[in-house]
């Protein structure tokens, strides 16, 4: 496969709010024939911002000011002369594949009504065809089904499939592995490369993930505040970090191969409002000096291939902490049980097949229990159990040795302080009618008995605590990222002072650093108030830095359970086996 020359090249893009700051300002990307291009970094820096410009495209409120884009020889201004290249050589993979397929179109329609307006014709063959090159063409009646009746990984494989429908040069893929277990992200982010290497397509692969990263890209490009600030091959800038912001980055990347504690990133990144005249990050780095703010930082080349944009280049790491707190992986030094399961049976609603059945777990006060698996594997139905939303059908749920109310009406007022959810989609889970001051106050007025001052103080020390800032009160969901509404669920369920939080999913979707930041508030609650957790997840760096114990669940039965350290080092069914060779891993990237 040749990748010597550059397919795209993108050049001077700015971005801003209209009548208002720059969001995006001067960016530089190339992209070579048959080359996978990571572009990484936090909520807000503009990774999204910048795919969606190769469309010609830009979010509501604002407006592209300058930038061209080079295909081939040809040189076309960002904006809506770019419209034109969408989906024939452009195409675009959205994040949540559930909302933007059209739920009244079968997935025969979906794919053919694009093929008749781009193409002039459908033909069922090609439909086929596009569905076998990414995997679901030996799926029973897949296309007569409709979104609703797809897993989230087939969702996502028919938008991948619809991008290559006219047989694209470029596709940008915004976050489609989010959220899927590691089977299924596996799944497809072998079908992507297969992709590139049988059709020589480029892409544009936008995620906060760096495991998935290095065992994917073959370059990265590192963003901050609406610029690139380090660019370079993956297994140079993930070996060998050139700038504080990506080497912060790295230390707060969880990898079950490596296990070690997490180091979030101090601080947040300021609004487009906010950013300083000089280095952006200056205010967060640990070896920022006056000359970081004094003027602008240009990015400049270093090294081979490499660019870096920092005043202090080459930064000297050696003096700085490369790891955080050890993950806790030993047993607590009490064995009081806050919360057991014994022989659990859940069913599906309106129906009798199990769930889960015969789940026989117990989780101690002050330690972290992780159920892990794929989808389907029962995983959140047992927390629902729990959290007395599913009436189990058989078995007993006991908190502190008294059995539990099947559902949650039926509990008392304390219990139902006791245990609290987080949900995996909080955007569905908080109010769109009440501010988020609102929403985390509540648990706290009605559970806890909280009013007044001493109230508004309680939300401004949980805000604090999952590193929102205190003006992330007064605003409503809609107007707040996915990684902001996530932290915000995680705030109100602390509100009510629990003893068990059950966490589903609930670092899918948050940047590496916030989710050790996150990550770090649970192990400091667990270890300072005797917190009790039961975490749901697909992510085994996160488990690794978190839990103390793990279950593996296939299909609602326990596959295997026991400690963590000895799980993920030795792990002893053939499915846990699978899953591990299946997770990503920073290690995966050849430094």
């Amino acid at each position: 496969m040749d990748v010597s020359g550059k397919a795209f090249r993108l050049s001077g893009l700015t971005i801003g709010i209209v009548d208002g700051p720059e969001i995006v300002s001067e960016v530089d990307l190339s992209v070579r024939r048959g080359e996978i291009l990571a572009v990484v970094g936090e909520s807000g820096s503009g990774k999204t911002t910048t795919a969606l410009s190769l469309l010609g495209y830009c979010g509501e409120g604002a407006e592209i000011r300058s930038g061209s884009l080079e295909i081939d020889g040809q040189i076309l201004p960002v904006g809506r002369e770019l419209h034109a290249l969408r989906g024939k050589q452009i195409s675009y993979v959205p994040q949540n594949p559930g909302r933007s397929l059209n739920p009244t179109l079968r997935v025969k329609d979906a794919i053919g009504d694009l093929l008749d307006h781009h193409l002039g014709k459908a033909s069922p063959q090609r439909v086929g065809e596009l569905l076998e090159a990414v995997g679901l063409g030996g799926v029973p009646g897949v296309l007569r089904r409709y979104p609703h009746q797809l897993s989230g990984g087939q969702q996502q494989r028919v938008c991948i499939a619809m991008a290559l429908a006219c047989d694209p040069s470029l596709i940008v893929l915004d976050e489609p592995t989010t959220g899927l277990d590691v089977g299924t992200q596996d799944q497809i982010l072998s079908e992507l490369s297969r992709l590139r290497e049988e059709r020589g397509v480029s892409m544009v692969y936008i995620t906060h993930d760096l495991a998935v990263v290095a065992g994917l890209a073959d370059r990265v490009a590192v963003m901050y505040a609406g610029r690139v600030i380090e660019e370079g091959a993956t297994a140079a800038i993930l070996g060998s970090p050139q700038h504080p912001y990506t080497r912060g980055l790295l230390m707060a990347t969880p990898d079950h191969l490596e296990p070690r504690g997490l180091l979030p990133i101090r601080g947040v990144q300021p609004p487009p409002t906010e950013r300083a005249a000089g280095c952006a990050f200056a205010r967060r780095c640990d070896f920022a000096s006056p000359a970081c703010t004094d003027h602008p930082v240009e990015l400049r080349s270093v090294l081979v291939d490499r660019q870096v944009r920092c005043e202090l280049w080459p930064v000297s790491f050696s003096n700085a902490k490369t790891e955080g707190p050890t993950p806790a992986h030993s047993a607590a030094d009490t064995v009081e049980k806050i919360l057991e399961l014994r022989g659990v049976g859940v069913r599906y609603e309106g129906s009798r097949l199990a769930a889960a059945q015969d789940i026989d777990v117990a989780i101690e006060r002050g330690t972290c229990l992780a159920l892990v698996g794929e989808s389907g594997s029962g995983k959140t139905t047992i927390a629902r159990a729990v959290a007395g939303l599913h009436p189990p059908t058989a078995g007993e749920i006991l908190l502190h040795g008294a059995p539990l109310a099947a559902r949650v009406q039926k509990r008392s007022i304390e219990q139902r302080r006791q245990i609290q959810m987080v949900f995996q989609n909080s955007a569905e889970a908080l109010n769109p009618r009440h501010r988020i001051r609102e929403s985390i106050a509540r648990p706290a007025k009605v559970l806890r008995g909280l009013a007044g001052e001493q109230l508004d103080r309680e939300v401004d020390r949980l805000l604090d605590l999952v590193r929102l800032p205190s003006r992330a009160g007064d605003l409503y969901p809609s107007e707040m990222s996915g990684g902001e509404k996530q932290r915000a669920a995680i705030a109100r369920a602390l509100a009510a002072g629990p003893e068990l939080i059950l966490c589903d999913e609930v670092t899918s979707a948050l940047d590496v650093s916030v989710q050790a930041a996150v990550l770090a508030v649970l192990a400091e609650l667990r270890d300072e108030l005797g917190l009790s957790l039961l975490f749901i997840t697909h992510d085994f760096g996160v488990v690794s830095a978190l839990a103390e114990r793990t279950v593996v669940l296939k299909n609602g039965v326990v596959c295997e359970q026991g400690s963590t350290q000895e799980l993920l080092s030795s792990p002893a069914h053939e499915y846990t086996r699978r899953l591990l060779s299946q997770a990503p891993s920073l290690s995966q990237a050849s430094f």
